[in-house]
């Protein structure tokens, strides 16, 4: 029940106590109070919460002290077509490859090929972050942990949308973002390191990231419908569409390449063979047949807290979900619901998104996987079907989640509202508008431009072919770029900084909207002129 309708509740029922209502006025008290909470039926939840959320399609696996309990679709792979998600049906797991990184680094310890301690450069000497000091401390440990002193998200723009930039391009430029705290000081998401956790793997392995994690990982485990590449999940002919929103409605987009960032989110998976995962983790680390692929040693260490994270107080209406704790192991959150600790990591790339989660102590593994672009959608599952396994009392987390969201959405676009009523709508640009155009140099994204074509002015980022888009003045010498990609809802500003003399002597960007995906990592830009446009 919502904070809010508890206190009016409560204040009605001594309202009424005192003045001895009539029965027909405690009955109008009654009916105010909330419906009870649905009996859990996990098709008939699954199914409200795709109706609910509009997402088109999702697959659930639900794994138990060692047996699969559920491993089935919901819902359509692709919005106007009738084929069916099924057990079977691939999803991009995103961020979810993580912990395949982690594990398929934790068998090299085994094998004694490294040590978590070691340091980066003594298995990648080419390997350099900005700040001496961190390039040469920085271990192998440390690329799982998300505390290397970069900013959320920080270089996501070498790969995300799809680029052209090679792993080892994405590499060598790191070396160029500068950080936002000093090393190891905090908590702060990032994928550029499991790119380089990813070729440590290659190269032990003499194969690339994909191949090695299918011989080591996908194999052993009959995963064998898991594949490490887009290319390979559209040949299976049993893969879900990725769907995002434009103009608020669910739309089928192109899914998004990333093989230059394999090491972060490369793998492509289903209910049934994320089951098969969830066990051998639940498990320690030991295949069905006793054979341990990696030691229960290294399993534990997987789920070990390394860096501490921030707790952030949810809405009121979500208060039960606040952890008393929060970390980051290797390759997995940590935290606590109920009593029970939790290991989960959540995963998403334009139009799917995923979350797997065990609880160590209830052997329990739930993986939702889904072809939108929806957390609400998925808390919601999740929590509803971990109560149901923990036997918690039950809660509409569905409602809730979709209040909560709408919510949150209307906040944002009232925000927006209000900075378009606040511009100086009678401003002018202090350039002509053709001065603006130009190449200008990014230190870590390298270089973008701004050239008139069709009597307007186009923005396109070199080496991300679909970061297109046409400028829209917003006030003084700050613009809206429009990106031709609608489904991107990354719309950004463009603002330019003059040198006394009137010439252009910067270019910055950010994003317009707070629910823009934190990979358009747009405010770690400082653009520079390098020559005006022909």
């Amino acid at each position: 029940m919502h904070l809010k309708t508890r206190l009016a509740t409560a204040l009605l029922l001594a309202f009424a106590a005192i003045a001895q209502p009539s029965t027909a006025a405690v009955q109008t008290v009654a009916q105010a109070a909330p419906a009870p909470v649905p009996a859990f039926d996990l098709d008939a939840d699954v199914n409200q919460a795709l109706k609910t959320f509009g997402v088109p399609g999702m697959a659930i696996a639900i794994v138990k002290d060692g047996r699969v309990l559920a491993a089935r679709g919901y819902g359509v792979r692709r919005l106007g077509e009738p084929a069916r998600v099924d057990g079977k049906t691939l999803f991009e797991v995103a961020s979810n490859s993580k912990a395949f990184t982690a594990a398929a680094l934790a068998m090299l310890v085994d094998e004694g090929k490294l040590n978590w301690e070691d340091r980066v450069t003594d298995h990648l000497p080419e390997f350099r972050m900005y700040d001496d000091y961190a390039s040469g401390a920085m271990t192998v440990r440390d690329l799982l942990t998300h505390r290397s002193g970069l900013g959320l998200g920080a270089g996501d723009l070498l790969w995300w949308p799809t680029s052209t930039f090679s792993a080892d391009e994405i590499l060598h430029r790191l070396r160029y973002i500068k950080p936002a705290t000093t090393f190891r000081n905090s908590y702060a998401y990032d994928n550029l390191l499991y790119i380089a956790a990813g070729k440590i793997v290659a190269d032990k392995a003499g194969k690339p990231w994909g191949e090695a994690v299918r011989e080591r990982i996908l194999a052993p485990l009959g995963m064998d419908g898991t594949v490490t590449s887009v290319a390979r999940m559209r040949a299976s002919g049993n893969y879900a569409a990725p769907h995002s929103k434009v103009d608020e409605r669910q739309t089928v987009v192109e899914p998004m390449l990333a093989e230059n960032a394999a090491g972060a989110v490369g793998i492509d998976s289903s209910a049934e063979d994320m089951a098969r995962w969830m066990n051998l983790l639940l498990a320690g680390g030991k295949l069905p047949d006793g054979r341990q692929l990696f030691s229960a040693e290294r399993a534990r260490e997987l789920w070990t807290e390394t860096t501490p994270m921030k707790i952030s107080e949810p809405p009121p209406a979500l208060a039960a979900t606040r952890p008393n704790f929060a970390g980051y192991g290797l390759g997995f959150n940590l935290r606590d619901y109920q009593g029970r600790k939790l290991a989960l990591h959540g995963g998403a790339l334009q139009g799917f998104y995923s979350r797997v989660l065990m609880v160590p102590d209830e052997k329990l593994g739930i993986a939702i996987l889904t072809n939108a672009e929806n957390s609400p959608a998925i808390s919601a599952l999740q929590w509803r079907i971990l109560d149901h396994y923990l036997h918690v009392p039950a809660s509409d987390w569905i409602r809730l989640y979709a209040d909560d969201e709408a919510r949150s959405h209307r906040e944002e676009l009232a925000r927006q509202g209000q900075a378009v009523a606040a511009r100086a709508a009678h401003s002018a640009p202090s350039l002509p508008l053709a001065a603006y155009d130009g190449q200008y140099r990014d230190p870590w994204y390298g270089d973008v431009t701004i050239r008139t074509q069709g009597g307007q002015h186009v923005l396109s980022f070199s080496r991300s072919p679909s970061l297109t888009g046409v400028l829209e003045h917003f006030q003084h010498d700050t613009f809206i770029v429009r990106w031709q990609a609608r489904n991107f809802n990354a719309d950004a500003y463009v603002s330019f900084a003059l040198n006394p003399d009137g010439s252009i002597e910067r270019m910055k960007m950010a994003p317009v909207s707070s629910e823009t995906d934190f990979s358009f990592d747009f405010a770690d830009l400082d653009f520079k002129p390098v020559k005006p446009a022909p």
